[in-house]
C-alpha cells in the first residue's frame, strides 16, 4: 500500500483538513512537514467542527501524529492549541503525537520583527499573518535558531543567544525597539519546556521504522504550491517550500516516500491577502462565491477573494508537485449557477501565456483567457456516487481533468467527511 502526501494545489483554504481526515482513517501516522500555526484546517466529525493550525488533522482520529522538522513551532501556540482540542474531548498525549527534536521554535521577537515590518511595508505589504512564521525561517537557515532540543539544554543556550540577539537587536534598533530582554527569553522557555519536551523525539527514526513495518504514512502539506516560495506568485508567498518535494525534507524520510500525491483543488478559485489573482471577480459572482463557500480564514478570519475556476495555474502546481491526482472540493458551490467559466489561457499585454509568468507585474496585468460551460440546477450538496451528480456537473470535472492534465481522485460535496466520492483510491496505488 502505498504512502499518500497531500498538498494544496491552488493559494491554500482548498478543503486539505477535511481530506486528510478522510484518509487518516486508514492511515497508520500522520505527519505535518512545513509551514507553522499559519495554517488554518477545519475538520467537521459527527457534527463537531474542530479547527486545527499547527497540529496534524490526524490527531482528531486519534492516529499517531508528527510535526516533522520542517515545521517552526510556536510553543506556547502549541499548549493552547492541545488544551482547546482536550476541551472538545481530543487525547493528545506524547503517544499519539511527536514533535521532531530539531523544530525551530517561533519566539516573541519573531512576531514582534513580522508585525513591524509589515507595519512598515507601506504598498509592500505581502498580507503575513504577523505569527512570526517568516522571521523563525529566516534564523534557520541563518543558523541562529533556538529547537526543541535545546530546551532539555537551557543553561547552554548562550552561544545561540548571542547569535540571535547579534542579529534581531539591530533589526529593533532600525525599528525604534529595545533590544531583546535575553533574560525574558530565558525564563519564558523555562516554562514552557516542561510541556514540550516529553512530545520531542527523533521522528526521522519513528517514520523509518513506520515505513519498514510497511505502515501507511499521510503527510499533509498546509498552505498551497501557488505559496510556495520558490515557485509560487512571489513575493506574496509563504516562507517554505509547500510543494510534495518537501514531504521528504521535512519529515526524515527520503523522497521516494512521498507515494500518491493527492493535490486538493477547489471547483473554484480563492485567495486571501495580498498578490495577483487572475481570475477573481469583484462583482456580484465573486460575492455569491464567497457567501455561498463561507470564504473566511481559518487563522486570520480574513475574507477570501474568489474567482473562476484557473486551470492554467492548477496545471502549473501538478506539473511542479508531481500531482498523481486531484481532490475536487466544494463542487456544490457552483450549483445553481446558469454558466460557468474556467481559464484557459492568459494574454499579458497582448501576448499569449500558458502559464503564470514569474514577475509580480506581469502576473498582475494577466487577463484570464476563459471558456465557458453550461451550469447544472440540480443539487449536488451530500453526493456520494456519480450517480448521484447531475451529467453537467461531471461534463464539468471532466473538463477540469483535461485542462489540468491531472485525473480526479476525489471529489468533496459538502464539509462532512462521508460526502466523499472516491474515484481512484491513494492509499491503493
Amino acid at each position: 500500500m502505498a504512502n499518500v502526501t497531500v498538498i494544496g494545489a491552488q493559494w491554500g483554504d482548498e478543503g486539505k483538513g477535511k481530506i486528510v481526515d478522510w484518509l487518516a482513517e486508514r492511515a497508520d501516522v500522520v505527519v505535518r512537514f512545513q509551514g507553522g500555526h499559519n495554517a488554518g484546517h477545519t475538520l467537521v466529525v459527527g457534527g463537531t467542527t474542530y479547527k486545527l493550525s499547527l497540529l496534524p488533522s490526524g490527531i482528531v482520529r486519534g492516529t499517531l501524529s508528527v510535526i516533522g522538522n520542517g515545521v517552526v513551532l510556536d510553543p506556547w501556540h502549541f499548549r493552547d492549541e492541545v488544551a482547546k482540542l482536550a476541551a472538545q474531548g481530543v487525547t493528545i498525549t506524547p503517544d499519539n503525537l511527536h514533535i521532531a527534536e530539531t523544530c525551530p521554535l517561533i519566539l516573541p521577537f519573531h512576531r514582534d520583527l513580522d508585525g513591524l515590518r509589515e507595519d512598515a511595508s507601506g504598498a509592500g505589504k505581502i498580507g503575513t499573518t504577523r505569527r512570526g512564521i517568516g522571521p523563525a525561517y529566516e534564523d534557520k537557515v541563518g543558523r541562529r535558531a533556538i529547537r526543541v532540543c535545546d530546551l532539555a539544554h537551557l543553561d547552554d543556550l548562550a552561544p545561540q543567544l548571542d547569535r540571535l540577539c547579534a542579529h534581531h537587536d539591530a533589526l529593533r534598533a532600525g525599528f525604534g525597539e529595545a533590544p531583546i530582554d535575553r533574560d525574558e527569553i530565558v525564563a519564558g522557555l523555562r516554562e514552557i519546556a516542561d510541556f514540550i519536551l516529553p512530545y520531542a523525539r527523533p521522528v526521522w527514526l519513528t517514520l523509518n521504522e513506520a515505513r519498514r513495518r510497511g505502515d501507511r504514512i499521510l503527510f499533509e502539506g498546509a498552505q498551497g504550491v501557488l505559496l510556495d516560495v520558490d515557485h509560487g506568485t512571489y513575493p506574496f508567498v509563504t516562507s517554505s517550500n509547500t510543494i510534495a518535494g518537501t514531504a521528504a525534507g521535512g519529515s526524515g524520510l527520503g523522497p521516494s516516500a512521498a507515494g500518491f500525491v493527492l493535490g486538493i483543488v477547489k471547483a473554484y478559485t480563492t485567495r486571501v491577502g495580498s498578490g495577483p489573482f487572475p481570475t477573481e471577480l469583484e462583482d456580484a459572482i465573486g460575492q455569491r462565491l464567497g457567501e455561498r463557500g463561507h470564504e473566511f480564514g481559518t487563522v486570520t478570519g480574513r475574507k477570501r477573494r474568489c474567482g473562476w475556476f484557473d486551470a492554467v495555474l492548477v496545471r502549473q502546481s501538478a506539473a511542479v508537485s508531481g500531482i498523481t491526482g486531484i481532490a475536487l472540493t466544494k463542487l456544490d458551490v457552483l450549483d445553481g449557477f446558469d454558466e460557468l467559466r474556467i481559464c484557459t489561457g492568459y494574454t499579458v499585454d497582448g501576448r499569449p501565456f500558458d502559464y503564470l509568468p514569474p514577475h509580480p507585474q506581469d502576473q498582475a496585468r494577466a487577463v484570464p483567457v476563459y471558456e465557458t460551460i453550461e451550469g447544472w440546477s440540480e443539487s449536488t450538496a451530500g453526493a456520494r456516487s456519480w450517480a448521484d451528480l447531475p451529467a453537467q456537473a461531471i461534463k464539468y470535472i471532466r473538463r477540469v481533468e483535461e485542462l489540468i492534465r491531472c485525473p480526479v481522485a476525489l471529489v468533496s460535496t459538502s464539509p462532512e467527511r462521508d460526502d466523499t466520492i472516491l474515484v481512484r483510491d491513494p492509499f491503493a496505488d
